[in-house]
């Protein structure tokens, strides 16, 4: 008898996987990857955990049913930390209103149970498809994708995906990037009573910052994707100073610039190493780039007229969404990384990317439920028979 879809165990294992923190830091995808394991393999899938660094994991089941192409389902593991401000526990799935609540309800635990169900669907009946079906799961995504860089330094051979993430079950063809180079601004030490004698790199930076905010408004918002829109740069940190009496010799200043398909990170580098220079030509300020935080990685696109595209907006649709797409999603995403290892893919998920993150994080129910039919349908006509 063909596996069939069941909104009762979707919502009991999706319980049952809130239930196990995975926050990141410190990830800790250990126990989450077992319960993806147990799932997977009595459903005929070959399961592989793979440990590559200690306690951090990804995981790729794969299941093949004769020739034709290679087709992924990929979402992450790891969630951002619980925090405070819930009125209700972040470990415990609970219900009001349509909504489902806890962590990573829809970042990312929810498209991850909708596609650990759609792929039993496709395990179960495989008369109408043909190719490699793989689930790959992966740690690490809220920080730095390592797990992402990870499998797609193994060049696996995949043909088409589709990542989740919370699209409100819409398709999105197209994610912007994001770079963080900390940069240093240098001054000169003195005794806080004699301020004359020193060069204080906090009033430096102030000099600086408007330099920034005139790129990102004269340069940056001129360019547009027309799917993500427009690239920007902004400080998000600021740090300095070493004692309450002395003028600080250096500050430094957190840089977050989001990348549109089209822009590397060493051309959004290079721009802002031109920019330090400009700062030093007009104001005598000495900045480097002292270094970068890790991030999610680049921007990336796939043409609005591949087949994976093609065969997301049908299912899309098909599921009833009277507008599927294709859009742009604002945040950095694993797709990039799939893209770079030779996929085309898409993005799609139940929940709204503006709840992610926070407390009382949620997904809506029938946007969950049908998710799962969603990522069947689209493996279905990647792989058809």
């Amino acid at each position: 008898m063909a596996f069939q879809s069941s909104s009762e165990r979707m919502l009991r294992e999706l319980s049952q996987l809130v239930a196990i923190p995975t926050e990141n830091p410190p990830g800790q995808e250990a126990a989450a990857a077992a319960f993806i394991r147990d799932i997977l393999a009595p459903a005929g899938f070959e399961v592989r955990l793979d440990e590559y660094k200690p306690g951090r994991f990804n995981v790729e089941a794969r299941l093949s049913n004769g020739p034709g192409p290679v087709f992924a389902l990929n979402t992450h593991i790891d969630t951002v930390p619980a925090g405070s401000g819930w009125t209700s526990d972040p470990f415990v799935l609970s219900e009001r209103d349509g909504k489902l609540f806890g962590r990573g309800a829809c970042d990312c635990k929810g498209p991850l149970i909708a596609m650990l169900e759609a792929l039993r669907l496709l395990a179960s009946d495989r008369a109408g498809w043909s190719g490699t079906l793989l689930g790959v799961f992966t740690g690490d995504e809220e920080i730095a994708s390592e797990g992402a860089r990870h499998y797609a330094a193994g060049r696996p051979a995949i043909d088409a995906v589709v990542v989740g993430e919370p699209t409100g079950n819409t398709t999105f063809s197209a994610h912007k990037g994001s770079l963080r180079p900390w940069v240093r601004v240098e001054g000169l030490s003195a005794h806080s009573g004699s301020p004359h004698l020193g060069k204080n790199a906090i009033f430096l930076a102030g000099v600086l910052m408007p330099v920034f905010e005139a790129f990102h408004r004269d340069v940056l918002s001129g360019r547009n994707h027309p799917l993500v829109g427009s690239p920007s740069l902004t400080v998000t940190r600021i740090k300095g100073g070493t004692s309450d009496n002395v003028v600080p010799d250096a500050c430094d200043l957190l840089v977050d610039r989001r990348l549109i398909p089209g822009e590397t990170e060493a051309e959004a580098l290079a721009e802002i190493s031109a920019l330090l220079q400009q700062a030093q030509d007009m104001h005598g300020i000495r900045a480097f780039i002292l270094g970068q935080n890790a991030t999610t990685g680049g921007a990336t696109e796939t043409d609005v007229t591949a087949p994976i595209v093609a065969a997301s907006l049908a299912a899309c649709s098909a599921a009833g969404l009277a507008k599927p797409g294709p859009f742009g999603f604002q945040g950095a995403c694993d797709l990039v990384h799939f893209v770079d290892a030779g996929a085309q893919g898409t993005v799609i998920g139940p929940g709204d990317l503006g709840v992610a993150h926070k407390p009382d994080e949620f997904v809506p129910k029938d946007e969950f439920l049908v998710s799962a039919s969603i990522y069947a349908d689209v493996a279905r006509r990647m792989l058809a028979a």
